[in-house]
């Protein structure tokens, strides 16, 4: 009798995530700060954004054995959770903050010709260890976590005379913060078996003892870990209270449901608050700095609900770009941005509120195009480009953390209304 078998269940994902990022997943393979309930999740991810958006571009561009792709929901199979390309993020595992990377491996791993170990062994070196080491070159080493997890799904295939198998496997590891920058440097089987025989492995949820080079996993009773399972110590809840975690802690399951309950719609009344909140300041930047950074007076600078959330809306007036000096849409925005805005920024968010209670500026910028510069226009025509920009990307673009085409990466361009595409060093 031929049979086909599905390995493991939803709660066999040992590392799930902790967060549901609204939007759009695809063009991201970490987590978005504003969707992160969890006060200390969201701040470790806030603070690492521009390595985590590196990371992120660096396991994208490898080449792997097989295709590999990051993802979140490692069982899922339709809907938005199957969508969800975010594997990078945060996340709370057995008392330990951990950063976690977690994605699907496209290999089909013959399970006649290979062992559990052999199969978790190759995931291991064809894909975690190359993964590691680019963690490594763009996490700092004293990075604010525990340790460095690792979640690969895969598939193990075995086709005998009685029956075709075939499921999918799940291989666990979590390295200790010191021991996942000292697997990526060592050198020889022997520094890196003693760096696994104390860390935490898994195969489909059960602790596996992983040995590199053999043909059958080690005895997990014999070997040292990390932190003893009895082992509890006392984490930050990031409001500056100690919390203790003696107790039993909570399953991933329901840290990852509680985070993940979808973020509320902004409503009117949350606008206002926020203006009220901020007109002094907003008054301020108009009177002391609004010539200097060409602000416009109509409409002068106001919150407002934008796709489903808050963005202050600047209108400012580029004096640069002049008629005729750039041939198309996609050069004149890339001018105005380069020549324009981004030199601006640094000076303006200091005068720019910064709350977290919204995601995005709007900077909406107009020109002159002079007479005749387009087809239709026979006299002095304005072009208004409109930059949504996170306000997470352009504090870290002023910080020197990203570069400007990272910051419209990360953001909407319009241009009289109509979304384009920017790169900018190719239209310059």
């Amino acid at each position: 009798m031929k049979w086909t078998k599905r390995v493991g269940g939803v709660g066999r994902c040992l590392l799930a995530g902790s967060a549901l990022l609204c939007g759009s997943v695809a063009a991201f393979g970490q987590v978005s700060p504003a969707a992160i309930l969890n006060p200390q999740l969201k701040a470790e991810e806030s603070k690492y954004l521009p390595q985590l958006l590196s990371l992120q571009q660096a396991i994208t561009a490898t080449k792997f054995p097989f295709p590999f792709h990051l993802a979140r929901y490692l069982k899922a199979h339709s809907g938005h959770a199957a969508r969800d390309r975010n594997g990078i993020e945060f996340v709370y595992f057995r008392d330990r903050l951990l950063l976690k990377v977690s994605g699907i491996y496209g290999a089909a791993l013959n399970a006649q010709q290979m062992t559990e170990n052999q199969r978790a062994s190759r995931v291991l070196q064809d894909v975690i260890v190359p993964m590691l080491r680019l963690v490594t070159q763009t996490i700092p080493p004293n990075v604010d976590c525990d340790g460095i997890g690792f979640e690969i799904m895969y598939d193990a295939r075995d086709v005998s005379k009685t029956y075709d198998y075939e499921g999918r496997e799940a291989l666990v590891v979590v390295f200790s913060r010191d021991d996942a920058f000292a697997y990526a440097h060592a050198t020889g089987d022997a520094a890196r078996q003693e760096i696994l025989n104390r860390s935490d492995i898994y195969v489909d949820g059960k602790d596996f003892g992983l040995a590199l080079g053999q043909r059958n996993p080690l005895n997990v009773e014999s070997l040292e870990r990390s932190v003893p399972r009895q082992a509890r110590r006392v984490i930050s809840s990031g409001t500056g209270n100690a919390v203790s975690t003696s107790a039993a802690a909570p399953s991933v399951a329901s840290v990852a449901a509680a985070q993940s309950a979808p973020l509320p719609s902004p409503t009117s009344a949350d606008v206002a608050r926020l203006q009220a909140k901020w007109q002094p300041q907003i008054n301020a930047m108009v009177q002391n700095d609004g010539a200097k950074f060409h602000l416009e007076d109509t409409p002068p600078p106001v919150f407002a609900i934008e796709n489903g959330q808050i963005a202050l809306h600047l209108t400012m007036r580029d004096t640069l770009v002049s008629p005729g000096s750039a041939s198309s849409i996609y050069k004149r925005a890339a001018q105005s941005f380069d020549l324009f805005l981004a030199p601006e920024l640094k000076a303006l968010l200091k005068d720019i509120p910064e709350d977290a209670g919204y995601g995005t500026i709007d900077f909406s910028v107009s020109h002159s195009l002079g007479a005749g510069s387009l087809p239709t226009a026979t006299s002095h025509s304005d072009e208004t480009i409109d930059y949504i920009c996170p306000q997470s990307a352009l504090r870290a673009f002023v910080e020197n953390k990203i570069t400007s085409q990272d910051v419209i990466n990360q953001s909407v361009v319009l241009v009289n209304g109509a979304r384009i595409a920017l790169n900018l060093q190719m239209v310059e």
